[in-house]
């Protein structure tokens, strides 16, 4: 009978402690929550309330919603191939992600690798125009006939001039091992007028 009573008592402790046990893996998720929350390390149950769509997630406070820039883009071939942008232009906010495709077409009858230069206008832009997908970044051997569609990601960095409301971005796309050529003149030179007869 004593044994009896003092396996019933091992029972009892053994319950006591399962359910201690339980209880505390239950409260331990929402107490790592909050000790994680006021410590600013609980990078997840931030997330978690950041759903897309949702009204409450918070706006990228690095996107200057001020302002707005007109990207231009511009495309020159030097060579028989087709090069070009899909779209005139777009209008971005400093900071914000864009991408535009470019498309190119190898018209020849024979295999061809070339490569890309970029340009910008004002040239004070350049350092503000932020590529992190670029087709310049690499060189490409395009069979006869072939088509290709590139991208390029970028962003403008919002430390730029608010003077600058347009950007034009130029690629000249020319055949490597040919002469390279010089990057696309941005600005026009004004043309002196010749001088209307001579000194006597």
């Amino acid at each position: 009978m004593n044994l009896r009573a003092a396996n019933l008592r091992m029972v009892g402790k053994l319950c006591v402690v399962t359910a201690g046990m339980f209880a505390f893996g239950y409260a331990l998720v929402p107490l790592y929550q909050h000790i994680c929350e006021a410590l600013g390390i609980n990078v997840l149950a931030v997330g978690e309330r950041q759903v897309p769509g949702s009204s409450r997630a918070p706006a990228n406070t690095q996107v200057d919603r001020t302002r707005t820039i007109t990207v231009e883009f511009d495309a020159n071939a030097r060579g028989p191939w087709q090069f070009k942008p899909a779209m005139a232009s777009m209008q971005v906010h400093p900071g914000e992600l864009a991408t535009v495709m470019y498309e190119f077409q190898n018209v020849q009858d024979r295999r061809m690798a070339a490569q890309a230069i970029p340009s910008y206008a004002p040239k004070q832009a350049a350092a503000h125009f932020n590529k992190l997908e670029c087709f310049c970044f690499n060189q490409y051997t395009l069979e006869p006939g072939e088509k290709k569609s590139w991208p390029v990601a970028f962003v403008i960095d919002p430390k730029l001039s608010k003077d600058v409301t347009t950007i034009t971005l130029s690629y000249t796309f020319f055949e490597v091992g040919a002469r390279t050529p010089a990057a696309p003149v941005t600005t026009s030179a004004v043309p002196v007028p010749a001088a209307v007869g001579g000194r006597s």
